[in-house]
């Protein structure tokens, strides 16, 4: 390979000689020079050489793909089972969380049942435990407590009262120093709710009952029949007092004494005729005169819903609604109604008498009894 390359002959020489070379030799080929075939040589060696190297390259490239894709699919495979096992053993660890958390939901239910049933055994292991005087305070708590409960219901103050004087009574049968505290306690208490004047709607209602009920027999300004037969009874009474002498005065007297006698009666029951004929009555609202026979019916309903709704207020413990309507009824009485006779008085003054007491008014608890109550069951 150290070889040195052959000079080249000189081109000008060569291109004057062509004419005549080629006229006298025109099938002579020109040699080619020995380098350049050589070098032919080794290119076409490099390129058959790089093109075997790149087939064995782009075969080895094919093999690897190949075998790349053949492991993709064997690995989309694995993970296609994979995944189709994940999805099974998620069913079942479903399956399994939905049956622990039912189990758990039974165990929690019977937790429960199992705590309450302890709570239960320990309070009647208390109760059982506990001591006379003990269970004694603890009655007595719970009787205070059911009577302002039903103080509270009815509006009265005589369930409470009731219930301290039991719970006094109950107490002074065991004489112990302990409980005399409790015992002044409930004294205190008695007293307050005494004099706390509560409202006693039972009481009031059988009175607005009672009024309802004489509502027709009540007489009116614009009646006078009425007074007229009270008049006549009035004369009947006298006269029969008159009748009614005893004998003895009649056979003392003789028979003058007896004339004289009925003579006076006859004259008094006369008078009291003619005095009711003509009637002298002093009426500050002219209007209960002038009520017609036909509307005095309405006049008496009218009065009656008044105090039904009276009645309803005070057992809804609405006073001033029952207040509004007894006022209504009393100027209604006061207006249309005789107020000299007897009955008419009477009502009245029953009305009165609940508008007076149907007034709003709190039952005192028994704090004392029950803070004394509290304190000795703690000591104990």
């Amino acid at each position: 390979m150290s070889e040195t390359a052959a000079p080249l002959p000189d081109p000008a020489p060569a291109a004057a000689l062509a004419p005549s070379a080629a006229a006298a030799a025109p099938a002579v080929a020109v040699p080619h020079p020995p380098g350049s075939g050589r070098w032919i040589a080794v290119g076409a060696v490099l390129l058959t050489a790089l093109a075997t190297g790149a087939t064995v390259l782009a075969w080895n490239t094919q093999q690897r793909v190949k075998s790349l894709e053949a492991e993709l699919v064997k690995r989309q495979a694995d993970s296609g089972s994979q995944a189709t096992e994940a999805r099974t053993l998620a069913r079942q660890a479903e399956l399994t969380a939905r049956e622990a958390a039912a189990k758990l939901a039974l165990l929690e239910a019977r937790v429960a049942e199992t705590s309450m049933q302890r709570t239960q055994l320990e309070e009647l292991i208390q109760s059982l435990a506990r001591s006379r005087d003990e269970n004694v305070l603890a009655d007595v708590d719970a009787a205070l407590r059911v009577a302002l409960q039903q103080a509270a219901i009815t509006g009265s103050a005589e369930p409470l009262v009731v219930t301290l004087k039991q719970a006094d009574e109950r107490l002074a049968r065991f004489n112990q120093p302990r409980l005399e505290r409790v015992r002044r306690a409930l004294a205190q208490d008695l007293e307050r709710t005494r004099s706390a004047g509560v409202t006693d709607v039972t009481v009031l209602t059988v009175r607005l009952d009672e009024v309802i009920r004489q509502v027709d027999e009540l007489p009116l300004f614009s009646a006078p029949e009425r007074r007229g037969s009270a008049r006549a009874a009035e004369a009947a009474a006298t006269a029969a007092a008159a009748a009614s002498a005893p004998a003895s005065a009649a056979s003392g007297t003789g028979l003058a004494g007896l004339i004289g006698q009925r003579w006076a009666g006859f004259a008094s029951v006369f008078w009291l005729e003619v005095k009711s004929l003509v009637r002298v009555t002093r009426i500050d609202q002219p209007e209960a005169m002038l009520v017609a026979p036909d509307q005095a019916f309405f006049l008496r309903e009218n009065l009656k819903l008044r105090l039904l709704n009276a009645r309803l207020a005070l057992l809804s413990r609405q006073f001033d609604t029952a207040q509004s309507d007894l006022r209504e009824a009393q100027r209604a009485l006061d207006t249309y109604f005789d107020r000299n006779h007897r009955r008419v008085v009477a009502v009245s003054e029953l009305v009165r008498g609940v508008t007076g007491q149907a007034r709003l008014v709190t039952v005192p608890r028994p704090d004392a009894t029950l803070a004394a109550i509290a304190t000795a069951s703690a000591g104990r």
